[in-house]
This record gives structure tokens, C-alpha cells and sequence, in this order.
């Protein structure tokens, strides 16, 4: 049994206990987004589907002397009505981080961009120009975050990793996001710290976890040569210990089958913090695409043609374990020449919500070529996957949950022909008396929070605090999450 307004123990893995934990203080809405299988019993004639996020272009290209071909490791940030986009400018590929700086762009609607006069940094005698960070090596791959701890100082609101194997990982600070300054000298992760012979050559990130209540790390190593993830924890920013490296699981708990992970991109999600997302870049050492012909029209550097990427998704709930549910590409690559290059259609930290039902993902796309951008895709808010039945019907019925809302909210879409029912039973599965499949009012449409009814209506205010299963019987649908409404 879990009862569903404990946030920390689905975080930590502990859903699947066979024992309830009492929550002291339950939200007023919790969305359980069906990213993965942790939270299902048993699914009958339909199946967990990821999505596939809508194509919508172009949206930033970086054209700016001071950008090039070789930007990358896109951040993208939410502070209030603002936007802001971080990454890396870097003309040339050389060695060292030589001449690289940190770049910021704005927006008020995470489509549309434009390039802030930051007035800070000095290139060719001039400081008119968006660049917040000029320092060598730590430019590379600095990634920002919007510190969400409840007791961090104004001063301290923006927090960012920055660095390599050689200058190890250095903690910054800013109060806006835009003037940046060292946390201390000293850099807060090193290598002698981690257990193997090469890491933090990406990009290295991390967050303030609401359900663990401490700062979470997630970084690049490279074991039995294959690039995987080490995730590390701190109580301060500064201090990090526990450092472990990150293991796959499939739906079924088995391990996972190992590939070249080049980002992580692990961050919780905004409508759901229990649950971090990982957009993942996944990279095909040697997996040449492209006849050197092709290569040679499209203007990609010589060097970056010889491997292909795409990304992938996968989910963490705490812990060392992410749960790759769905092996197959998140996003793929493109038509055209340009879409497949090295290093070429790696998403950017970060998925936002754009409009009063979208999300969206952003990738870097065409690197290393002159047409080198950050792309943008859409999804319906929590749409990164669903319970799919087909138009012959099926069924998912949910593990015991302890409900403590008095609504169940849906966030799903049917054809016309399509519906979706709910019964709701106690946790030996025999169907509660008035919420019934009988009793169960059908929903049709396409909607992204519906409350679920019966024919007695919506309120489930006499349910709570007892440990129940949710039967969903659809067809022609997709169920993409629930939402437990409380007062």
C-alpha cells in the first residue's frame, strides 16, 4: 500500500512497500503522470506508449561572432514571466576551453528570443554583447539552476556548476541570473572525489530536490569505457558526498541495456517534483551516417560527422536507479543531411510550460555547421507518455494507493468514437458501492484536468483515508495522468 500524498516516499522508491506512510501534509494537487510502471498493477489490452514531441522549429540560431558552430549545453530556465536561455558560445573547436564564454537570451514566451545587453563581460574591448561568463575551461559546460531551497539567500537565488576534469567542478552564485560570482575559489567537486579515471567532460547539473531536502548533482563518468552518470548529494552546495553511480531498469525491474549517455539532463518536473525527467542525449560512437560528399554540402566541420546521436527518456524517483520504461529515440533526428552529425540533436536542460496546455523541449541542433540553433518541440502538459488502449478497448488498473483528495482529475484525450471509465475498489480490488464501472459516467474529449464521475457526481470527499485502487476501462484513448485534488 502507498498512500499517495507522500511525496518523499515515491521519491525514494519506496512506492512499491507493501505498507502505507502516514503524510503530514498532503498537497492540493498531486499529478502522477504515467511515465513509468511504478504506480501500475496491471495493464489488459493497452500498453504504456511514450509520445512524440511535435516539431515546431527553429527558434534561436547561434549567429553572434562571439556563438558559432560549436555552441551547446542549453539550459533553459522559468523565473516568473521570464525565459532564459544559457549556453555555451564557442567559435572554434579548441582544446582547453580557450575562448569560450556562457551566453544568456530572454524571452516572455519561451518561443520567441532575443539577446540581453548583460554589459559584463569584456570581448574585443567592448562589453555590448549577452555574454555573463568569460572564464576559460569553466565556460565549457556551465549549467545554471533556479535554486528552489526554501532558505537559500536572495543573493544566492541562481546557483550553476562550471568546469572539467581539470579544473573540477566550481559552484557560482547570482542573484538574477545575469552577474555571476564564485561560491568559493575552491572547486566543490574534484576528481580524486570520484571513482573513476575520467568524468565531468559535459554537461554537469544540478538541483535543490524538494522530496530528499537537499541538493542533487548529476555528472558524466566514463566506466569500462562507456559514458554513464554519477549523481552526488549536499546539504550546502559546497559539500558533496555520496556520490554513486546511476543504474537502468526496465518496466519490469531487470537491467536495462547500457548505451553511451552523453548528457543527463535530469531535473524534476515542474507539475510533478517527485518525479525527475532525464531528455537524455544518446550517443552512437562511430555510427556514420553520412558519405563525406553529403558531409562536405552541408559545412559541417570535417571532425563531426563520423558518429550520430539522438535523445532519449527516462525517469528517477530517488535514488541511483532511472528507469528507462522506453528504450526507443524520444526525439529523432530529423530530415536531412544536417540531423545527422556528431553531436548534433542533444536537448537542452530544462522542459517549460509554453501555453495554458503545452510544455516544451528544446534541443541543439545542426552542430558544428554554420546553421548550428536551438530547436523546439512541443507536448501537452505531462505528456511525455500515456496508458494507450486501442479502439477494441483495454484496461490499467493502479497499485494500492492511501487517497487523501476528494477529486480525481484526468488528463487525457479520446477520438469520437473513444471514452474512458473509472471504478474505483479498495485494495483487495472488490469495486467500491456507487463507484462502480457501472456507476462510472463515461469521459470523452481531450481535455488536461477533468474530474472523474459517477452518476452520484465528482466528490470523493467520503473516500479519504481509505487505501484504494483506480480501474481505468478505455477505449480508443490515452490516459497521460492523474490528478488527486484536495482542499
Amino acid at each position: 500500500m502507498l498512500r499517495f500524498a507522500s511525496a518523499l516516499t515515491l521519491a525514494l522508491g519506496l512506492a512499491l512497500s507493501s505498507q502505507a506512510v502516514e503524510s503530514t501534509k498532503p498537497p492540493k494537487t498531486r499529478i502522477e503522470p504515467f511515465v513509468d510502471g511504478r504506480l501500475i498493477e496491471s495493464l489488459k489490452g493497452a500498453q504504456l506508449h511514450q509520445s512524440e514531441p511535435r516539431d515546431e522549429g527553429s527558434v534561436f540560431s547561434f549567429e553572434r561572432p562571439w556563438e558559432g558552430p560549436f555552441s551547446g549545453y542549453c539550459t533553459v530556465i522559468q523565473d516568473g514571466p521570464i525565459y532564459r536561455l544559457y549556453y555555451r558560445g564557442k567559435r572554434e573547436q579548441v582544446s582547453d576551453g580557450k575562448g569560450e564564454v556562457t551566453c544568456v537570451a530572454e524571452s516572455k514566451d519561451g518561443i520567441h528570443w532575443s539577446r540581453p545587453n548583460v554589459g559584463v563581460v569584456d570581448l574585443d574591448g567592448k562589453r555590448d554583447n549577452n555574454v555573463v561568463l568569460g572564464v576559460d575551461g569553466l565556460s565549457h559546460n556551465f549549467s545554471p539552476l533556479l535554486d528552489k531551497n526554501p532558505k537559500a539567500s536572495p543573493e544566492q537565488r541562481y546557483k550553476a556548476l562550471g568546469g572539467t576534469m581539470g579544473t573540477g567542478l566550481v559552484a557560482f552564485v547570482s542573484p538574477d541570473g545575469l552577474k555571476w560570482t564564485k561560491l568559493r575559489e575552491q572547486p566543490v567537486l574534484t576528481k580524486s572525489m570520484v571513482p573513476y579515471t575520467y568524468m565531468f567532460d559535459s554537461q554537469n547539473l544540478a538541483f535543490w530536490s524538494e522530496t530528499e531536502g537537499k541538493y542533487l548533482a548529476y555528472f558524466r563518468v566514463f566506466k569500462d569505457k562507456l559514458r554513464r552518470i554519477c549523481r552526488a548529494e549536499s546539504d550546502d552546495f559546497v559539500n558533496w558526498s555520496n556520490i554513486q553511480l546511476m543504474e537502468y531498469q526496465t518496466r519490469g525491474g531487470e537491467p536495462a541495456p547500457l548505451e553511451h549517455l552523453y548528457t543527463n539532463q535530469t531535473h524534476p518536473y515542474f507539475r510533478a517534483p517527485h518525479i525527475s525527467i532525464s531528455t537524455a542525449a544518446r550517443f552512437m560512437p562511430g555510427r556514420q551516417v553520412l558519405t563525406n560528399e553529403e558531409a562536405e554540402a552541408i559545412h559541417v566541420n570535417p571532425k563531426y560527422f563520423k558518429d550520430t546521436s539522438d535523445a532519449i527518456f527516462m525517469t528517477t524517483r530517488g535514488g541511483n536507479i532511472y528507469d528507462r520504461t522506453f528504450m526507443g529515440a524520444f526525439i529523432k533526428p530529423g530530415i536531412g543531411a544536417q540531423n545527422w552529425v556528431s553531436r548534433t540533436n542533444y536537448p537542452a536542460l530544462g522542459v517549460v510550460q509554453t501555453g495554458p496546455t503545452e510544455m516544451s523541449v528544446y534541443t541543439n541542433q545542426d552542430y558544428a555547421q554554420p546553421t548550428a540553433h536551438l530547436h523546439r518541440y512541443s507536448l501537452r502538459l505531462d505528456g511525455f507518455a500515456s496508458v494507450r488502449a486501442p479502439y477494441e478497448g483495454g484496461e490499467v488498473v493502479m497499485k494500492p494507493l492511501r487517497f487523501e483528495g476528494d477529486r480525481l482529475l484526468l488528463n487525457f484525450s479520446t477520438s469520437a468514437a473513444g471514452g474512458v471509465r473509472v471504478e474505483i475498489q479498495d485494495d483487495a480490488g472488490k469495486p467500491i458501492p456507487g463507484f462502480t464501472l457501472a456507476d462510472s459516467v463515461e469521459s470523452i474529449g481531450n481535455e488536461i484536468e477533468r474530474p472523474a464521475r459517477w452518476k452520484k457526481g465528482s466528490d470523493l470527499s467520503s473516500l479519504k483515508g481509505k487505501d484504494l485502487k483506480f480501474r481505468f476501462v478505455m477505449k480508443d484513448a490515452d490516459l497521460f495522468a492523474i490528478g488527486l485534488a484536495g482542499e
